[in-house]
């Protein structure tokens, strides 16, 4: 899988960009503030309709200008795609598939796949739930988009029965929302467990390799008991679980049970990865469920995009041996670095220089 073009046109610093890109590796060099990173987080849009900077997407679109475009062709297997994405600062977004309307930019889903590796990936060891909650979900959707649906979805009946539980609404009034909950919230949980099966040992290994010191692995913590990688009996858990505090969610005004509430726990050794691991303990766990994930994707026969975004200069020299080896195995990888000398010896490609938003090949 690779991009041969990418089309931006008031998306954040830049009114109107044009690259011609290719398969291999591609270097955006530029000191920091400059708009490298702001290209490669058009290319994660694309991927996940999502910013990995920002929750919302007003600050995607250039400052005075209604709406961003985001436009690329995406070549997989020998099959060409035209993909076009209109963020909108105040309405929906809208797409189109080899110029044709979609009915929803869900469809996007699963076109372009990436993995991608950024400082801002500390977060997933020493961060929130909520980073860990993302991190799988968007593996779950690259593994099957019809996720994406699922999760927005529960998203939504969370939301409704929040609002009616801040009301203090009475039980009747919440049953349908309960059962909507308890519905997609049943599947998001299988669904991670399933990934979580898959990503583990992968994840294991990898960590081995980068340090046989001690021995690193996930746990689900979730917010029902004993859940499983069955939605219908991940549901009955949850009904069962809202029946018994359903008191404790109306003094809250909140919903206490379900995927929004739970957690990867990362552990080395005896000890969890939060509090306990060293700087570069924690940057080894951040980087190994990065590169489990790709060889997961890999295993099932995708081919994702790697994008690394000024991750160079965080890393020690046997961190960076592992990222360069994966760069080189990429069908396409994109590279932003502040200075050349960040590049690890042997790793080159294709090379733009970015300067005050202006982007030119080298």
């Amino acid at each position: 899988m690779y991009l041969s073009t990418l089309s931006l046109k008031n998306f954040r610093s830049y009114s109107d960009l044009e690259l011609s890109l290719a398969p291999g590796t591609t270097i955006f060099l530029g000191k920091n503030g400059e708009g490298k990173t702001n290209i490669v987080e058009s290319i994660l849009y694309l991927a996940f309709l999502s910013s990995h900077r920002t929750s919302g997407d007003q600050p995607l679109v250039k400052l005075g200008e209604s709406s961003a475009y985001i436009r690329s062709v995406i070549n997989n297997d020998e099959r060409e795609l035209l993909v076009e994405l209109e963020v909108n600062a105040e309405k929906a977004n809208r797409a189109r598939i080899n110029q044709n309307p979609v009915r929803s930019q869900k469809e996007l889903f699963g076109l372009l796949k990436c993995v991608y590796f950024s400082p801002e990936d500390l977060d997933l060891v020493r961060g929130d739930p909520a980073e860990r909650r993302r991190f799988i979900d968007q593996l779950l959707i690259l593994r099957n988009p019809r996720l994406a649906g699922v999760i927005s979805d529960y998203e939504r009946a969370v939301r409704q029965r929040n609002s009616l539980l801040k009301t203090r609404s009475h039980y009747s009034s919440l049953e349908s929302w309960d059962e909507q909950v308890a519905t997609f919230g049943a599947e998001v949980i299988a669904a991670r467990l399933i990934t979580l099966a898959e990503l583990e040992p992968l994840f294991a290994e990898v960590y081995k390799e980068i340090s046989a010191i001690k021995p690193a692995r996930i746990t689900y913590k979730s917010s029902i008991e004993n859940p499983t990688q069955d939605p219908l009996t991940n549901k009955e858990l949850i009904l069962q679980k809202m029946a018994e505090i359903k008191s404790q969610e109306l003094d809250r005004g909140l919903t206490l049970v379900g995927p929004h509430r739970d957690d990867l726990l990362l552990h080395l050794g005896d000890h969890l990865v939060k509090g306990y691991a060293s700087h570069g303990e924690s940057w080894s766990v951040a980087l190994s469920l990065k590169l489990a994930s790709y060889q997961m994707l890999l295993n099932e026969g995708a081919k994702p995009i790697l994008i690394l975004d000024d991750v160079f200069s965080e890393l020690d020299e046997e961190r960076r041996d592992q990222l360069v080896a994966l760069a080189h195995s990429a069908e396409q990888t994109f590279i932003t670095v502040a200075v050349g000398s960040d590049l690890p010896a042997g790793l080159t490609g294709k090379t733009f220089t970015v300067k005050s938003g202006s982007v030119k090949e080298q």
